[in-house]
């Protein structure tokens, strides 16, 4: 197969969670730049539409549903809606993410609340696109992690700055959880041509306290933070043929970082 074939995803259907996000954003542009077209959700379904209005105005197909991923109910009727509009669901972007705890004295009800989202909601919406994804004999989960679901905090990265030297657990808690649950689908889903993957990225560019990133990027052999271009490739390529023989592996994106 020709390499402009393998990366393709022309006639795909493609999903992203918190594709209204700022590395939601980036990674429906990737894919919508490989043909494919993508379906961005999140609670909030007039940025949903509002980015996606966007990027049809580019000439990409993108389009916005609405799902809360914390509510079953909520997560069936999205199912069902992927159903009765596109016929089929190809690549799942597990991307949304919740952040209740501010730090690690923040109340347990907000842990809990986190654990609501991003454990039980989780799995929950990954059991139901998955579903979809066997009807359609197969296709390629690409659940977004961190880098912090591998490592503990540095605080060193917070002197001389006014950010918190408190950063909360619920965060470093799911996201090391997610790495052995994709390990644990790749397993479980073995012989139903579904590929299950994580993305662990390192520290995203946002425009942070001049002295953290100077304390950040000094430890990155690049040098600098990933910018919004650094995740569509890795993306593309776990979601097209191009990686049809990666399954259950972790790809931490941090600029050598934790080389």
């Amino acid at each position: 197969m020709h390499i402009r074939e393998l990366f393709s995803l022309k006639d795909k259907v493609c999903v992203v969670t918190g594709g209204a996000g700022k590395y939601g954003k980036c990674i429906a542009e990737g894919l919508a730049e490989a043909g494919g077209t993508v379906i961005i959700a999140s609670r909030n379904l007039s940025q949903c539409e509002e980015v996606a209005a966007g990027f049809r105005a580019a000439g990409l197909d993108v389009h916005a549903l609405a799902v809360d991923q914390a509510g079953p109910d909520s997560v069936r009727q999205f199912k069902q809606a992927i159903l009765a509009r596109f016929g089929r669901l190809d690549v799942f972007v597990n991307n949304a993410v919740a952040r209740p705890m501010k730090s690690y004295d923040s109340p347990i009800a907000e842990f809990a609340e986190s654990m609501r989202v991003n454990a039980t909601g989780n799995m929950d919406i990954l059991r139901e696109m998955i579903s979809l994804l066997e009807l359609n004999q197969g296709g390629s989960v690409i659940n977004i992690g961190s880098m912090m679901g591998m490592h503990g905090p540095d605080l060193s990265n917070y002197e001389g700055t006014d950010m918190t030297m408190s950063p909360p657990p619920d965060y470093y808690f799911h996201n090391a959880g997610l790495l052995n649950l994709t390990r644990y689908l790749a397993k479980m889903l073995a012989g139903k041509n579904i590929r299950v993957n994580t993305i662990s990225p390192g520290g995203l560019f946002n425009h942070q306290h001049p002295r953290f990133l100077e304390n950040y990027t000094r430890k990155v052999p690049l040098r600098r933070m990933a910018n919004t271009d650094d995740i569509k490739g890795v993306v593309v390529l776990l979601a097209s043929q191009a990686g049809a023989y990666i399954n259950g592996e972790n790809i931490l994106m941090d600029g050598g970082l934790n080389a």
